[in-house]
């Protein structure tokens, strides 16, 4: 695997993985945002298990390739559902900041991929 893929996918897996403890930890930067978005506070453990498994499914996907292509496509599927649910909450302000998890998700599994 190139360097190149290690460093996106271990970045990747940290931001998603802080985002994960984020939720965990009800940071109310977090927390009031899913507040306002209308999701249910049940679940709240659900989501933030969710991207903790697909920050360490990358993480394994640095050894087991399969794995880790597995959970990028899980984690930009993840967020491809935040982005809606933000626009469904028509907080269009907010849009970028699943994005912001999407992009290095994605692009981990691209870089995975090709290795």
């Amino acid at each position: 695997m190139s360097t190149t893929a290690t460093i996106v996918t271990l970045f990747a897996a940290l931001w998603i993985g802080f985002s994960a403890l984020s939720v965990f930890t009800h940071k109310s930067w977090v927390v009031d945002n899913l507040v306002d978005y209308g999701v249910p506070r049940a679940a709240w453990p659900w989501l933030g298990t969710a991207k903790l498994l697909g920050a360490i499914g990358l993480l394994v996907g640095l050894r087991v390739p399969a794995v880790g292509i597995a959970a990028a496509v899980a984690l930009v599927l993840y967020f491809v559902g935040a982005v809606v649910t933000v626009l469904r909450a028509k907080a269009w302000a907010h849009v970028p900041f699943p994005l912001l998890y999407l992009a290095p998700a994605a692009a981990a599994g691209l870089l995975i991929a090709q290795a």
